[in-house]
């Protein structure tokens, strides 16, 4: 997973040249003098400065802002390897991962308690890794506890890029929403990603396209961390379209009530599609795990029958004075989301911004959306700005 290389085209300086001037004056002023004309020694002036410009005072402490990166997919997912590689290329944070050792989708504001969450560390070009067994919300909580990571805090919480937009009130389900809200209940600035995937014509490629037309406002939201004027209260969440590279450009968006159907299927078995396929290539085991199954739903059957006449004994008498006997009833169901489309929607909201190709994004607060007002809108507008201007600078 090796991270691409950065732009190697020259960027404008954006110090003023006084200051820079004046820096320069101060780095020529502590640069040793040739021994021949201080009469020093090769030790006294081959050893710098502890703590001097570019000298690495402690290797954990980051010179960079660091972020923290997680993703509702895992930790092995295409889009979370997506945005490392480009924050990577970027070179203006350090990166650290804390992700889930598999795919949590829809887990909410999921939390693992009283059972032990295993972290392991894990090699990541780039980045300080860690996998964690439990969800995105334990992911950024333990990261952010300090138990994982040397820094007090990151600058920065990002969660994706997501499999599917986060829009509406899916926002509810999402475990990449909570898990970015999970940051902000700790007072750090957040941003949620995401691409709408589309299934049999979207490829992993898109999740590189994705994080690269993101870049631009991450580094702008770093740019404005760093000087205080980020905007507080609320997460970002960002919607990236289909083709990522025909974009038409960000757009400041409200959440909509859009919300996918759950239809429920009843089946006959609790049993998974996968192992019933499993079964099926391996007959001799089959036969065995079959008889085993029988014989475990014999001793069961026999317990619970064992069960149900110690609980008619103790639980109530019917009104003749025998026995009441209840039957106990089980089915198995399984949901899938169904996709609805909606008509006549508003321009300015998250879903329909996206089918018109554009990159939503929704500014959420803990609650959901809040009044983002002139802040939000003026706050996109000048960081898409600036960065336009600093693209068209080096053309």
């Amino acid at each position: 997973m090796a991270a691409s290389s950065g732009d190697d085209a020259p960027r404008p300086n954006p110090l003023p040249s006084a200051l820079v001037s004046n820096l320069h004056s101060v780095l020529a002023a502590r640069r040793p003098q040739p021994a021949e004309e201080a009469g020093a020694t090769a030790d006294e002036t081959s050893a710098p400065e502890a703590g001097s410009l570019g000298a690495p005072v402690d290797d954990e402490a980051p010179a960079k802002p660091a972020v923290l990166l997680t993703c509702a997919g895992g930790l092995r997912s295409a889009g979370l390897a997506a945005l490392v590689d480009a924050l990577v290329a970027g070179g203006r944070c350090d990166v650290y991962v804390c992700a889930p050792e598999s795919d949590k989708p829809a887990c909410g504001h999921s939390i693992t308690i009283r059972e032990t969450v295993a972290a392991t560390s894990v090699d990541f070009t780039g980045a300080k890794a860690f996998e964690i067994s439990g969800t995105p919300v334990d992911c950024i909580s333990l990261a952010l506890s300090g138990r994982l990571f040397s820094w007090s805090a990151p600058a920065l919480v990002i969660s994706g890029i997501n499999t599917g937009p986060n829009c509406g009130y899916e926002m509810f389900h999402s475990s990449a929403i909570a898990a970015a809200r999970e940051a902000l209940l700790y007072d750090v600035p957040s941003i949620a990603v995401s691409l709408n995937w589309k299934k049999d014509e979207s490829k992993d490629r898109d999740f590189k396209a994705a994080a690269e037309v993101c870049l631009p406002l991450i580094h702008a939201a770093l740019e404005d961390i760093e000087k205080g004027t980020f905007l507080r209260g609320c997460l970002l969440n960002i919607a990236v379209p289909s083709s990522p590279t025909a974009n038409k450009g960000f757009k400041l968006t409200k959440q909509s009530v859009h919300f996918p159907a759950q239809s429920w299927q009843g089946v006959s078995t609790s049993r998974s599609a996968p192992a019933t396929h499993f079964m099926g290539m391996h007959q001799s085991l089959g036969i065995q795990l079959a008889q085993l199954g029988k014989d475990a739903s014999a001793a069961g059957a026999a317990r619970r029958s064992n069960a149900q006449r110690k609980a008619v004994e103790v639980e109530s008498v019917a009104a003749t004075g025998k026995p009441e006997v209840r039957e106990i009833v089980k089915k198995f169901f399984r949901a899938e989301l169904i996709e609805m489309r909606h008509e006549g929607l508003d321009e300015d909201i998250d879903l329909r911004a996206l089918e018109n190709g554009f990159i939503s994004v929704t500014p959420l607060n803990v609650h959901g959306q809040p009044e983002t007002g002139a802040a939000a809108s003026d706050w996109l507008s000048v960081a898409v700005g600036l960065n336009k201007a600093k693209e068209d600078s080096q053309v």
